[in-house]
């Protein structure tokens, strides 16, 4: 004989709760999610934006090299290439450390570089004072045309993240404003009355209604993106549940057409031996003593039928609700000896319990006992010799009820398909009976939460 095992575990009275917390794109809240995707995207464009930036100073310093103080042009272009390695410095650690992070991590990362975008755009600003009045007219030109340009363009490049995009379009109008005031202050000083000091004066109002337009576009931009990705991650989750539904929906359909096909198959061969013997009986009535066990037996197993199928049916349909209290569990072992010993001593089986005094556990003790009671069934149908040990053993914060058996065993390809509606192995030593009886141990372990598992 080829001993076999099946643990049913459940928790100790008291017993701590374990938490597990998993960082993972599926399981973050939706703000968090929302905010991860919005950082990927701003550092997706910003590093587009860096490369034009790049690209852009060297075509102002070609345009202005001879034209304007060489050693101005100097320090502006040393502070350009500087704040343009320290963001190029800045994507590069989140596109290595942190594209998949999100939460605090997340958040703290963008808020204490923020200034970098800042500072960038202080320093575009004030190119104002390299070039503005000293160049000639078709280079300022240009140069103010860079300069009204990248606010715009920061709208769709920075506004997914509204502190680095504030900070980039105030450092950029402040500094275009000083250059502006001091253009029209030191002019003023002089006691010069320029023409160009009225188109100064225009620029300058100019820009002080261009700015807050920004502003509010950058704001209006940013919130529907966020509107798009809260909408994205809804409705994620909606299709994940409807998959999930249409997925219960079609294993219910398969499990009922298992369910009808297998109990018409099963249903056939007792109803049909009834109705010979009945038909016997009435031809040959003096072998009443004969056939009267048969009949019994055939009424039995149609019974037996029923009952399974009304279990596995109530289960299915979810009826049952679990009455979580406290169990004593020597009791209900015990009572479960008185139940199956005399089906061990009718098949001239050993049937031995071993229990914990005393020992209670959380759980319902209807369902756990027809849980047990299954195992036990079970253990004991497919066993030809020797016996069966229900047992119980004490394990850290664990407490393990175990059924043994010398029964034929269970193959490894076998030991998780038992556990499906209908399956029954097709080998000699084994009950025949309606592939039930573990299907509905699967049920009330996932009810009841109490994991079972095998080993044979």
């Amino acid at each position: 004989s080829v001993p076999s095992v099946c643990n049913v575990k459940l928790r100790r009275m008291n017993s701590p709760v374990e938490r597990k917390l998993v960082d993972r794109l599926d399981s973050v809240p939706r703000d968090a999610w929302v905010d991860m995707r919005l950082a990927r995207t701003f550092m997706q464009y910003a590093l587009a934006s860096l490369h034009s930036s790049v690209l852009v100073t060297a075509v102002i310093v070609v345009l202005l090299y001879d034209s304007v103080d060489s050693f101005e042009l100097g320090i502006w272009t040393l502070a350009a290439a500087g704040i343009a390695v320290l963001r190029y410095a800045v994507i590069f650690v989140f596109r290595r450390k942190l594209v998949g992070a999100s939460g605090p991590p997340l958040t703290a990362f963008m808020a204490r570089w923020a200034w970098a975008w800042c500072a960038a755009g202080v320093i575009w600003g004030a190119s104002m004072f390299v070039f503005f009045l000293r160049a000639p007219a078709y280079d300022q030109f240009v140069g103010i045309m860079v300069l009204v340009a990248m606010p715009a363009f920061a709208v769709g490049t920075f506004s997914a993240n509204l502190r680095a995009f504030y900070g980039y379009v105030d450092g950029l109008a402040v500094t275009v404003l000083a250059a502006l005031a001091w253009q029209l202050g030191e002019s003023g000083i002089n006691g010069q009355m320029l023409p160009a000091n009225t188109t100064t004066a225009g620029m300058l109002a100019l820009a002080l209604i261009y700015w807050p337009t920004v502003r509010l576009s950058g704001q209006r931009f940013y919130d529907v993106q966020r509107a798009n990705l809260e909408l994205e991650f809804d409705n994620h989750a909606l299709v994940t549940s409807l998959k999930a539904k249409t997925r219960s929906a079609l294993d219910a359909v398969a499990v009922k057409n298992r369910f009808i096909a297998s109990a018409a198959h099963d249903l056939r061969q007792p109803v049909h031996a009834l109705s010979l013997y009945a038909s016997w009986l009435v031809a040959e009535p003096e072998l009443v003593a004969q056939i009267a066990p048969k009949i019994f037996r055939s009424t039995r197993a149609v019974n037996d039928m029923f009952d399974s199928l009304f279990d596995f049916a109530g289960l299915e349909n979810a009826v049952l609700q679990p009455n979580i209290q406290s169990v004593d569990l020597s009791t209900l072992l015990q009572d479960l000896e008185l139940q199956y010993a005399p089906v061990a001593l009718e098949r001239q089986l050993q049937l031995r319990v071993r229990v914990v005094p005393g020992l209670r556990v959380r759980s319902d003790p209807v369902l756990l006992k027809r849980l047990v009671g299954n195992l036990l069934s079970n253990a004991l149908k497919n066993t030809v010799s020797g016996g069966a040990l229900l047992a119980v053993r004490l394990r850290r914060s664990a407490v393990y009820i175990e059924v043994w058996d010398t029964g034929v065993g269970v193959a490894r390809e076998n030991q998780q398909a038992i556990f499906q509606e209908f399956y029954r192995i097709p080998q000699p030593g084994t009950d025949e009976g309606f592939g039930l009886g573990l299907a509905i141990v699967s049920g009330l372990s996932r009810a009841l939460g109490h994991p079972v598992d095998m080993r044979s």
